[in-house]
């Protein structure tokens, strides 16, 4: 198992430091977040270190989005919110807090003015194309 010494998440999972965890199996755990933005917030990560979506394998991956379905079903019967929203964020620009992969679950209420949504506002066709353009070259 990779793991980096200075990483929270790393040290969680080694049982260095404790969590409320809510769901562990042999390539993920989920646990309640510390600092949450809403009731019943919790983090899935995986158990091998890697500091974001683009270094973590595909397979690995997928553990995580499927432990994410799984504690998102439990949390949408448990405690019965209006939404969850799925978040994930990578590097500064993205407010990634901790450099450890990982994804938020966050029970949503209607009106609870959370911070992660946005206004639809009509972008310029040209430049969408021209994004769109970007990155089919780089996928191709």
């Amino acid at each position: 198992m990779s793991f980096d010494s200075e990483c929270i998440f790393c040290k969680i999972v080694a049982g260095e430091i404790s969590s409320i965890q809510v769901y562990e199996n042999s390539n993920t755990l989920a646990f309640m977040d510390i600092n949450p933005i809403a009731y019943g917030h919790t983090l899935i990560i995986p158990k091998h270190h890697w500091q974001n979506l683009y270094e973590v394998p595909d397979d690995q991956l997928a553990h995580v989005l499927a432990t994410a379905k799984r504690v998102a079903t439990a949390i949408s019967k448990a405690l019965a919110p209006d939404g969850v929203s799925l978040v994930q964020a990578n590097g500064k620009g993205a407010a990634q807090s901790e450099l450890h992969f990982h994804m938020h679950i966050i029970p949503r209420t209607l009106g609870d003015d959370l911070k992660i949504n946005w206004k639809l506002n009509p972008g310029n066709p040209d430049e969408i194309r021209s994004a769109a353009q970007r990155i089919i070259r780089v996928l191709r």
